[in-house]
């Protein structure tokens, strides 16, 4: 049943259009320009009904911040009202009001344009939820994950909670089509997608299919260490279905993953998690695919952090540094990432940096390899030689 919102500071008239709608809708009332933005913020409502003239903030002030909230903005709104000059239709109508209901009312004529403006939204919610959805999973794609994690992102900076994004690749999946096909490719992207939406099923939980054999989900309110053991699950679930690979590759069919996690703030920005995520994914399949790397996205001078996914049997460890341009402006790097084996060996790996100058906005080198030894003691001071690159920004 649909559901609609009267907005009326009258009991008496909000009473009196509830016994007309209420037995084709389900339909709650409020009496306050103040509870009513709170209620179309916290309910899924098909129509706003919204008088004009009430105390403290009137019904074209609530109609404006309605339109700019993100949540509210595509719900239709009726304003019902005693004013009959054009001026105030007018302005109701250009604040994105679809509708005008004149008091008196009448039954059938309010019944017949709340029946109209919801068949209208219905289709209109219809024809967005196909064109952000996967036709071949079922879940979002990604422009309905461009549109959504804005959204998502401002909340946790509001709420001040943890907010983890995180990337799925499927191991060696352009070997898997060459070997059985592209229609046995595209059950195996859906049979993944299903596993990864079963385990992500709360509220504040996020799944799209970011392209190809690609992922990208975000959860919110959960710690770095809670995260990660959440999506290390789902790997683990993935491996568990049991999909037959090329033998030469694998025996079965599995998922790399790279996350980060952070308490966003304002000067923060979700695309800049998102390439920490895609860089952490880089370094899951650089360190041998099925695994999970994880950043807890903080980016201080010399810290470390280490998170370890044990079915891979891996202790990353995560040595952040400062960077420099020509003007010696400090400017934030992406970890430089040492993969632990047995015997305290660390293999060199490439480090992604991701800073610009807050002078002259420059970026850091993209790519840079550091010279540090093939062995060294756990207990010996960590070197990194500085070097020089060439190309307009330097190090």
């Amino acid at each position: 049943m649909e559901k609609i919102l009267i907005v009326d500071d009258s009991s008496l008239q909000a009473a009196n259009l509830r016994s007309i709608l209420e037995d084709e809708y389900e339909v709650s009332v409020v009496q306050t320009a103040r509870d009513g933005f709170e209620q179309a913020n916290s309910g899924a409502f098909s129509l706003i009904l919204l008088d004009v003239v009430m105390p403290e903030m009137d019904g074209f002030t609530l109609l404006k911040k309605l339109q700019d909230d993100v949540i509210t903005q595509s719900v239709p709104v009726i304003l019902i009202t005693s004013l009959s000059d054009i001026k105030s239709e007018q302005r109701g109508l250009m604040l994105g009001a679809v509708d005008y209901i004149s008091k008196p009312f009448h039954p059938l004529i309010v019944k017949a344009r709340v029946n109209t403006h919801i068949k209208l939204y219905s289709y209109r919610k219809q024809i967005e939820h196909q064109s952000m959805t996967d036709q071949l999973t079922g879940i979002a794609n990604r422009r309905r994950h461009d549109l959504y994690s804005s959204r998502r992102w401002n909340e946790a900076i509001r709420l001040k909670v943890p907010f983890s994004v995180c990337m799925f690749d499927i191991d060696h999946f352009k070997k898997f089509n060459d070997t059985f096909g592209h229609p046995a490719g595209d059950k195996v992207i859906a049979s993944v997608a299903r596993t990864l939406s079963s385990h992500l099923q709360r509220s504040t939980d996020f799944l799209a299919r970011y392209g190809g054999e690609e992922f990208v989900a975000f959860l919110m309110g959960e710690s770095p260490r809670e995260a990660f053991e959440q999506v290390k699950k789902i790997r683990q679930a993935v491996e568990a279905l049991h999909i037959p690979h090329d033998s030469s590759v694998s025996e079965w069919v599995t998922v790399s993953v790279g996350g980060v996690s952070v308490v966003p703030r304002t000067e923060n920005a979700y695309s800049s998690y998102l390439k920490i995520a895609d860089n952490m994914l880089y370094d899951a399949k650089k360190s041998g695919r099925n695994r999970v790397v994880w950043s807890d996205g903080e980016k201080s001078s010399f810290g470390k952090r280490r998170i370890r996914d044990a079915s891979a049997g891996i202790m990353k460890k995560y040595l952040y540094l400062q960077g420099f341009c020509q003007h010696t402006h400090y400017a934030s790097l992406q970890p430089v990432l040492y993969e632990k084996e047995e015997g305290d060996v660390y293999r060199k790996v490439r480090m992604a940096c991701d800073g610009s100058c807050s002078l002259c906005g420059r970026m850091e080198i993209c790519d840079y390899l550091d010279d540090a030894p093939d062995e060294i003691g756990p207990e010996e001071e960590w070197k990194l030689k500085e070097e020089r690159m060439t190309g307009t920004d330097t190090f």
